[in-house]
């Protein structure tokens, strides 16, 4: 009868796995050994151990250089030795602030001294960024190096960026281009219009100025738009990751705050966890660019996201059932874990009474579209959430 299942059944789980019922009707004569046979059954399908180690890191802040307050020496000793964090990247405006310099030059000369100098291949590594104005199509863009070596982009107008410049950016392997605050109206951009060839590899999916995954959100920024969120790129056919970053300008990189800052909207921070094989510059740069990553509201949670063995960030071809599998540790209860399939909440697994760990397997038998995307949502009993990069299917 079990062939009957992909009939009467979208989804399922390893509790109906008929060697798992055989056992259920059969408990009498295990004795003991019934609830051991019946958690090998359940955890059968699990993946073996990640390939990798995840890595905790701020990726947006600014300091004195530009429009901040912080310089950057505080800024990094505050990340590494206040925060804990495995790495940081600094992203200053490349206009240096409505009241300084702009940043080519000397500033940008500093900048990536101090991140080599602050480098410590193994136990903090430093990220190199700006962040450049690119109106029309991304208001706010954050740019970031596989090194710290790599020179400022200038185009053809400062602040601006025509559609061919922002196609060879893309094109690069060196950087990597990540948009933030994308719904809010003032430095946001509309998905809506931008072509699929335009579009980012990542997002930056929250800040402390709010959660850009989809319209009137918990953590809305306060002008928000249609077409500016992460679900109506991923909704044109973007193969779109996220990362969280907290857009720091007053020194808390990576803190979790009393309260907001001034001029921001929200105390958490945003954080980004990696799938990385080491703690330095070309590892944590190269998981980046895979999309192998994810973010989330401060502290600490680390997820491990997987369909079919593929990891957060991967696309596959594939006919067979779906198996999906996912452990998130936390650093508070968790509340809710949602399994978002094509922009749809799909299922979802509430915490129990003080779990800080979930772990499940499911199986999806359903393939609705020529390309299936589905990933987390976590949201923590204190109000935190995270969200992992998606995983696309395609019919084959």
């Amino acid at each position: 009868m079990s062939k009957d299942k992909y009939i009467a059944r979208r989804y399922d789980t390893p509790l109906r796995d008929i060697e798992y019922t055989k056992i259920v009707y059969g408990s009498g004569k295990y004795g003991r050994d019934t609830v051991k046979l019946m958690k090998e059954v359940e955890e059968r399908d699990y993946p073996k151990e990640m390939d990798y180690s995840i890595f905790i890191g701020e990726m947006h802040g600014h300091t004195n250089l530009s429009d901040a307050i912080p310089d950057i020496d505080t800024y990094f000793k505050t990340a590494r030795n206040v925060a804990k964090l495995d790495f940081a990247a600094i992203t200053d405006h490349d206009h240096g602030g409505v009241f300084s310099s702009e940043l080519w030059g000397e500033k940008w000369e500093i900048t990536k001294q101090k991140a080599r100098e602050y480098y410590q291949p193994g136990k903090f590594t430093t990220i190199l960024g700006y962040e450049r104005d690119s109106y029309p199509w991304y208001n706010n863009l954050v740019i970031y190096y596989n090194s710290h070596d790599g020179e400022l982009f200038r185009g053809e107008t400062d602040g601006e960026i025509t559609r061919e410049e922002l196609m060879d950016l893309l094109k690069r392997d060196d950087v990597i281009l990540v948009p933030h605050t994308t719904s809010f109206l003032d430095s946001g951009t509309d998905f809506y219009s931008i072509p699929n060839e335009l579009m980012t590899p990542l997002i930056e999916v929250y800040s402390r100025w709010g959660a850009d995954e989809y319209f009137d959100n918990p953590y809305p920024v306060r002008i928000g738009t249609r077409g500016g969120f992460w679900q109506d790129a991923l909704r044109k056919g973007a193969r779109m990751g996220c990362i969280c970053g907290s857009d720091d300008h007053h020194g808390t990189p990576g803190l979790i705050t009393e309260h907001a800052h001034a001029n921001l909207t929200y105390k958490y921070p945003g954080l980004t966890g990696v799938l990385a094989k080491e703690n330095t510059v070309s590892s944590i740069f190269e998981a980046l660019k895979a999309r192998r990553c994810y973010g989330f509201m401060g502290g600490r949670i680390y997820i491990d996201f997987r369909i079919n063995g593929h990891y957060m960030g991967e696309e596959f071809d594939s006919m067979e059932e779906r198996q999906i599998y996912f452990k998130v540790d936390a650093d508070a209860e968790i509340k809710r874990i949602t399994l978002v399939k094509n922009l749809e909440d799909y299922m979802y697994f509430l915490g129990y009474s003080n779990t800080h760990t979930y772990k499940k397997l499911v199986y999806d038998y359903d393939k609705v579209n020529e390309t299936d995307i589905y990933y987390l949502r976590v949201e923590l009993v204190d109000g935190r959430f995270a969200w992992t990069s998606p995983i696309w299917i395609n019919k084959c």
